[in-house]
Formats: C-alpha cells, sequence, structure tokens
C-alpha cells in the first residue's frame, strides 16, 4: 500500500512565482533555455539547467555544473525568493488548459515504495541520464523537479482535494508562457493531512507517469544516505522524494509522433508496396492525416499524407506490450523497412511530441531535415498502468504527458 509524507517545502514568493517556474529540465534544450531565461535570474532553469550559465563549450556533465545549481539555488533561498514552510504541509496543484484541469496532490513518496514496486516504473533508464540527477541531487541536497505520478482514481480522495480547493484561497494563481493556468493550494490541517495519508495506504499502487530517471536517482541518493547513517531511523528527508500524484482519469497523454531522416534506400514506390503488406491504405491525400483511432497511423512524405491501418494478425492483441501503436510501427514498419532495431539510440529517427502538432512534422520533412513522419494514435493511461501490473516496459517514447509541471514551485530538501 503506497505512503506519502507531508513535507516543509521551500517555495517561492507569490509575486515572484511566475518569474521562477519554469518547464522541465529535460524538455527544453539549451538554447531555448537561454532563450525563455535572458533577462530572468530568478528562473528556476538556473537551478535545473545550470549548464545555460556557462560558456556553450563546458561538458554538461561538468562538476561545475552541479556546483552551480547548488550556488544558484543556495543564493535564491538566501535572498528570500523561496522561504521555507513552518509546518509539514501537503499541496493541492492545479492546471488547467483549453477548458480541461487536473488537480494533484503534492507530496513525498517513499524510496522503499520504489524499491518495493509499489510504485510501478513502465519505463528503463539510461545510466548517463540518471546519473546526472544523482549528481543534482547530491550537490543541491534537494529534489528540484517533481515526479509526475497517477493512481487509480478514488471518490474519497477526490473529495477532500476538491472541498477544500473550493473553499480555501489559493496560495498561488497565474498563467504560464504556454497558456496554462497553474494554481496551487496549501493544506496545512493535520486532521486532513493524517485523513488524506490514511486514504493512500489503501491505494494498492501509484504509477510513475513522467520522471523515471528523476525518481531512479532519488532512490539511489536515499540509499547512499542510509549506508552513510546506519542509524536511520526511516524519517529522514531523504527516505522519501519531491511527487505530484494525480488521479490517472485526470491526466492526458498525447501523441509522440516520429520522424525518420531517409528511406533506407527504397523509392517511394518500393515503401509503399512494403507497408502495403501489413497495413491497408485508407487515405491518400494533401490534407492532414491524425489517427482518430488505435491501430491507425498517418504517414507524410513528398507532400502527401497517407492513413494506414494495421490488418488483424499485424500484432498480438493478447500482450499489452505488442498491441500498443507504438510497437506495431516499430515491429512492422521502422525495423524491418527502416532498418532501425534501436530508437532509442539511433540518429536516423528522431521524436516529437504532440504538443508541436501535426504542422511540426511537415515543417521537418518539407525543410528536408527529415524524409518521412508517422503521426500516432495516443497511448493511454489504462495501457501504461496494465504494462506497469504486468512488471513490463513500454518502449522508448511511447508518451507524452501534457500540459508539463512547473519547476520550482516546490522544492524538498533532504535535510
Amino acid at each position: 500500500m503506497a505512503t506519502i509524507k507531508p513535507f516543509k517545502a521551500y517555495r517561492p514568493l507569490p509575486e515572484l512565482v511566475k518569474k521562477v517556474a519554469a518547464l522541465p529540465y529535460d524538455v527544453v534544450s539549451v538554447d531555448e533555455a537561454r532563450k525563455m531565461t535572458k533577462g530572468n535570474e530568478t528562473s528556476f532553469l538556473h537551478v535545473d539547467k545550470p549548464e545555460i550559465d556557462f560558456d556553450q563549450s563546458i561538458n554538461p556533465h561538468d562538476e561545475r555544473i552541479y556546483e552551480k545549481a547548488r550556488e544558484n539555488l543556495n543564493g535564491m533561498i538566501q535572498k528570500g525568493v523561496f522561504v521555507k514552510d513552518t509546518e509539514e504541509c501537503l499541496y493541492i496543484y492545479r492546471l488547467e488548459k483549453n477548458g480541461k484541469s487536473q488537480k494533484g496532490l503534492v507530496t513525498c513518496t517513499s524510496i522503499d515504495d520504489y524499491a518495493s514496486n509499489t510504485i510501478k516504473k513502465h519505463e528503463n533508464t539510461l545510466a548517463p541520464k540518471e546519473q546526472d540527477r544523482i549528481n543534482h541531487v547530491k550537490y543541491t541536497n534537494a529534489h528540484t523537479g517533481p515526479i509526475l505520478m497517477a493512481y487509480r482514481k478514488n471518490p474519497e480522495i477526490t473529495a477532500i482535494i476538491d472541498e477544500w480547493s473550493c473553499e480555501k484561497p489559493a496560495v498561488y494563481n497565474f498563467i504560464s508562457d504556454d497558456g496554462v493556468a497553474q494554481t496551487v493550494w496549501i493544506i496545512d490541517d493535520k486532521g486532513i493531512i493524517k485523513k488524506i495519508v490514511e486514504l493512500f495506504s489503501e491505494v494498492s499502487s501509484l504509477y510513475i507517469a513522467d520522471g523515471h530517471h528523476r525518481a531512479a536517482a532519488a532512490v539511489k541518493v536515499g540509499m547512499m544516505r542510509r549506508l552513510e547513517e546506519p542509524d536511520f531511523t526511516g524519517d529522514e528527508e531523504y527516505n522519501y522524494f519531491l511527487s505530484v500524484i494525480f488521479p490517472d482519469d485526470e491526466l492526458t497523454i498525447l501523441e509522440y509522433n516520429r520522424v525518420i531522416r531517409d528511406l533506407n534506400g527504397l523509392s517511394e514506390e518500393e515503401l509503399l508496396q512494403k507497408i502495403a503488406e501489413k497495413f491497408d491504405i485508407v487515405y491518400e491525400g494533401k490534407a492532414k492525416y491524425r489517427p482518430e483511432k488505435r491501430h491507425t497511423f498517418g504517414m507524410y512524405m513528398n507532400g502527401q499524407w497517407y492513413g494506414l491501418c494495421a490488418r488483424v494478425g499485424t500484432f498480438n492483441e493478447d500482450d499489452p506490450v505488442a498491441r500498443l501503436d507504438v510497437s506495431i510501427l516499430q515491429n512492422n514498419i521502422i525495423e524491418p523497412v527502416f532498418g532501425i532495431s534501436n530508437p532509442r539510440n539511433d540518429s536516423r529517427i528522431d521524436f516529437v511530441g504532440g504538443i508541436k502538432g501535426l504542422d511540426e512534422l511537415e515543417r521537418r520533412v518539407d525543410s528536408g531535415e527529415m524524409k518521412i513522419a508517422f503521426s500516432m494514435y495516443p497511448t493511454s493511461m489504462e495501457d501504461l498502468m496494465n504494462i506497469a501490473d504486468a512488471g513490463q516496459i513500454m518502449p522508448p517514447k511511447s508518451t507524452w504527458f501534457e500540459p508539463k509541471l512547473r519547476s520550482g514551485i516546490f522544492i524538498h530538501s533532504l535535510d
């Protein structure tokens, strides 16, 4: 059963929160981050992506990068940009865009739950990315980016969160640069906190939706601290890590589209013939093709869109991983036709989050940067949870969650 813990968050002053709050470090490039932070010394990207404060020639894993993260964070605390709550609290974090709202609980989750698989994963981590976040946590002595998690909806938890957010004033209420309304409430009533903690103790599983590398790094740092302090009690802050937990029906997964640099030596006619062996071509024309149901795909090549539908027998519907659209595309087109067996490491393929739309796919192909693009139907939360429950792993770049949680609104100190 799931363990959650209230904590004393470092939070920005209300009048500074909009300037501080930033997109996660791993969804913006260094160049994009430099442009975003120009003239804004309080942007949290100076903490989460401190390489922006160095010359472009620096290695992003240089020790000076992590020292700068610590320096920038401590400097903001000393200047009063961040203030630490005096009592342990839980927090409600609501994001709204285009009429859709999701409301999550900001809390700390347990490294023991991660180890026991009460916190379930659906993605493998890469050692270099994991080490980067381990270094960041160790140098800053803090969890600076929350892990996005989900749980199967619980009406009692939802009712408490809804009632509190309706009756109490928000501590933050602003619209971020990407048009997302960001609202935060503090739950400081000990009785309500106790009730929420008890209700989560009856939740069988939490699911990492986004932030596998940050979660793995937080757990490894916590385990290291235990070795350094053999008399630990389990109550120390390093035994927990910063998370925002949403009911599964409120999270939005967008498609994660693919673009490929060449046709692997095939002519367009040969390519279409190979694809037609396992897919019905259900559309051909200039209008953009956005898949409206599972097992359908759009393909854009040489100014033309095609609609593809996977035939029965192309995949195993009883296998929760094999029946994913990303698996069907990979196993039946990307690997056998384009010769890309490891999409995680092959420079011939790239991935485009659904937030950028089909226009971005056309742009990248029409510019000559890429030769062909595939538009996808989004993976469902049910698929994600079923795969995690089965102890299986999703293919790379299967999900794009939107809107993104902002970093810098909540910081969890390890001490």
